[in-house]
C-alpha cells in the first residue's frame, strides 16, 4: 500500500553503502521504521540535511502492517528549519526532546493530537524570538499528558509536595519520592502556562537542573524499562 504522510525523524543509521535507515514518527502510522535507498550517493537528489534527526518530512512510502520496515519511494522537506541546526542552545533542547520522544513513544498506531503537538513544538523551537530555556521542561509536562500521566491535582498550602510516585500533589508523602516544596511550586506554575508563555516562569539555572531531573525520575517511575536518557547532560552545559 501506498501511503503519503508527514513524519519526524528519530534516529537514523547507514545501511549498505548508500542507504539510511530511520526510525520515523509518523502523523497516520505512528512510529515506524523506513529504509531509504541512495540518499548516500552522490547522485541522490535528496539533501543529507534532510534526514538529519529532528527533520520534519513529507513521504510517500510503500507501507505493510506485517512488515517491520517499510520502503521510502519519495521524502521531502515539510518544514525547513531556520535556526534550530545552527544554533546550539536550540540544537540542544530540540536533541533532548527527540530522544525523550524517541525512547518514550512505543506504539506504531496513528495518534494524530500527539503528532501535532511534537511537530508544533519542533517548529516553535526554530522560530520563537523569546527566550526558551523552560521549553524542555514544559515539553516533559505536556508529554506526560499523552502517555498516560500527567501531573494530577494543584500546588496548595494543604498539597504542597508533588508525589511523584502517585502523580498528584499532595501532603508529604512517607515514601522518597516527594519533590521539594521550592520544585513543587515550579512545576505547578509551568501546568499552568502554555508554551508560548513558559518562558515567563522565573527558573534559576540550579533550579532548572534540579526540576528537569526530578521529572527525569517521574517519566522513569511511570514508564517501565525506560531506557537511561543522555542528552540532559548537554542542556545542563549549554545553558549553564
Amino acid at each position: 500500500m501506498l501511503i503519503k504522510t508527514r513524519g519526524i525523524i528519530f534516529r537514523t543509521v547507514k545501511y549498505s553503502e548508500t542507504s539510511i535507515i530511520a526510525d520515523i514518527y509518523t502523523e497516520h502510522h505512528g512510529l515506524q521504521t523506513f529504509i531509504i535507498s541512495g540518499v548516500r550517493s552522490s547522485k541522490s537528489k535528496v539533501q543529507a540535511g534532510l534526514l538529519q534527526v529532528m527533520s520534519l518530512v513529507d513521504m510517500v512510502a510503500y507501507y505493510r502492517e506485517d512488515r517491520k520496515m517499510h520502503r521510502v519511494k519519495e521524502v521531502r522537506a515539510a518544514q525547513v528549519y531556520q535556526r534550530l541546526p545552527f544554533d546550539v542552545r536550540r540544537s540542544a533542547v530540540g536533541l533532548f526532546m527527540t530522544e525523550v520522544a524517541r525512547k518514550t513513544i512505543r506504539e506504531a498506531e496513528e495518534q494524530p493530537a500527539l503528532f501535532d503537538f511534537l511537530f508544533d513544538t519542533f517548529c516553535f523551537l526554530d522560530t520563537t524570538e523569546a527566550p526558551f530555556a523552560n521549553l524542555h521542561l514544559y515539553f516533559l509536562i505536556e508529554l506526560s499528558a499523552f502517555l498516560g500521566f500527567m501531573p494530577g491535582g494543584d500546588y496548595a498550602q494543604e498539597t504542597p509536595v508533588f508525589d511523584m510516585q502517585e502523580g498528584i500533589f499532595a501532603p508529604a508523602p512517607e515514601h522518597a519520592y516527594g519533590m521539594e516544596d521550592e520544585l513543587s511550586q515550579l512545576l505547578d506554575r509551568l501546568l499552568h502556562c502554555d508554551r508560548e508563555h513558559c518562558h515567563l516562569v522565573a527558573v534559576t539555572a540550579p533550579q532548572r537542573r534540579r526540576l528537569l531531573n526530578a521529572l527525569l525520575t517521574y517519566y522513569r517511575l511511570h514508564i517501565e524499562h525506560l531506557p537511561e536518557i543522555h542528552s540532559h547532560h548537554i542542556l545542563h552545559e549549554v545553558f549553564e
